[in-house]
């Protein structure tokens, strides 16, 4: 009797505890939506939706998580919804281009209608630590070589990409500018999915994409017999140990203001794949987000799910975010304005897909 009653006691007294926890009360019951600004498939659903596998049992409360798709604009779609549109309560967070911090940062897109220092940011699954981010060309394209595409009157490479404040975009015009390549950007491709796919029935030379987004959605273009090669890969300061043979964006650059450029550039990579909640979520459920999200990468069925996927998982929380964020804010004002005279520039530059 004396055991029951203890037993009671300690029953009651964490169904107290646990309706004492304001965040778990609200959580109980509740559905988070995680929107991916990207369509189905690509290296950003991938991740999205592996992270919303894990993410409601780590959270007070376990709610249930879902995804939607909101792709547009290179997902400035989806990152202007969750800070203008998407209820403020944290029942909704959202992944989305890396390089949307630079593109509101730069400030030259009327159509950013966001702050990157408001975004109650969760953290990154990747800081890109044993990642790269390649450019692949078919191999019947008639470009071969970076030496290719930088000869005075040789044949265009043609790549495609999605929109502006896409890092396949933007990526390719800033090593455009910085390394001298003759390249046209085809834009207007709806997610990564269709990229490859164009790039695989010749609509386009060739696309910049992550190596573990590769391995992930498209791993045929890794192997051996794949019909494309790489020219070179960005976001390293020194060639990923598996491409070796394969040079850096660094290394092309001609001088030190190139690599300057090309290093402004690659700081969106640290926050690779970022996840936030809009601005203005209750402190106690930012907390609470902010730490399921570490708990979530360091969960040995996530790791195993993210292993088996071929993803990088190097991930970093939402002060780390911030402070790269701070980092590119903080960049010399000259190299900003190259980037945003870049970005303006390619407006003439980019051909829509038809």
């Amino acid at each position: 009797m004396r055991r029951f009653v203890v037993a009671t006691a300690a029953l009651v007294l964490a169904i107290a505890c646990a309706r004492a926890d304001p965040v778990a009360e609200f959580y109980k019951g509740q559905q988070i939506k995680l929107i991916v600004g990207y369509g189905t498939g690509g290296g950003y659903d991938v991740y999205g939706r592996l992270f919303a596998r894990h993410l409601g049992r780590h959270i007070p409360g376990n709610p249930n998580v879902i995804v939607q798709n909101m792709p547009g604009a290179g997902s400035l779609r989806a990152v202007n919804f969750l800070a203008n549109t998407a209820p403020k309560d944290g029942t909704v967070i959202a992944t989305f281009s890396r390089d949307m911090p630079l593109l509101a940062i730069i400030g030259h897109n009327a159509n950013v209608r966001f702050d990157a220092h408001t975004l109650t940011w969760l953290g990154s699954s990747s800081s890109y630590a044993n990642d790269a981010y390649f450019l692949f060309v078919h191999k019947q394209a008639a470009v071969r070589s970076v030496e290719d595409a930088r000869r005075p009157g040789g044949a265009p490479l043609v790549l495609g990409g999605t929109a502006e404040g896409a890092t396949g975009n933007d990526v390719a015009m800033v090593l455009r500018s910085a390394l001298g390549l003759n390249l046209r950007l085809i834009s207007g491709y709806p997610d990564s999915g269709g990229l490859f796919l164009a790039v695989d029935r010749r609509e386009v030379d060739g696309r910049f994409v992550g190596l573990s987004a590769t391995a992930s959605s498209h791993p045929q273009w890794l192997i051996p017999t794949s019909n494309v090669r790489m020219l070179l890969q960005f976001a390293r300061e020194t060639r990923h140990p598996q491409f070796p043979e394969v040079p850096t964006a660094r290394e092309l650059a001609a001088d030190d203001k190139a690599r300057a450029l090309i290093a402004l550039a690659e700081l969106p990579y640290r926050l690779s794949r970022p996840f936030a909640a809009p601005p203005g979520v209750p402190a106690e459920r930012a907390r609470a987000l902010q730490a399921a999200f570490l708990a979530v990468h360091h969960d040995p069925l996530y790791r195993e799910d993210a292993a088996r996927l071929k993803v990088d998982i190097s991930p970093i929380g939402g002060p780390q975010v911030m402070h790269a964020i701070d980092d590119i804010a903080g960049a010399p004002a000259d190299m900003l304005d190259v980037i945003r005279t870049i970005m303006l520039d390619s407006k003439g530059a980019v051909e829509g897909k038809r």
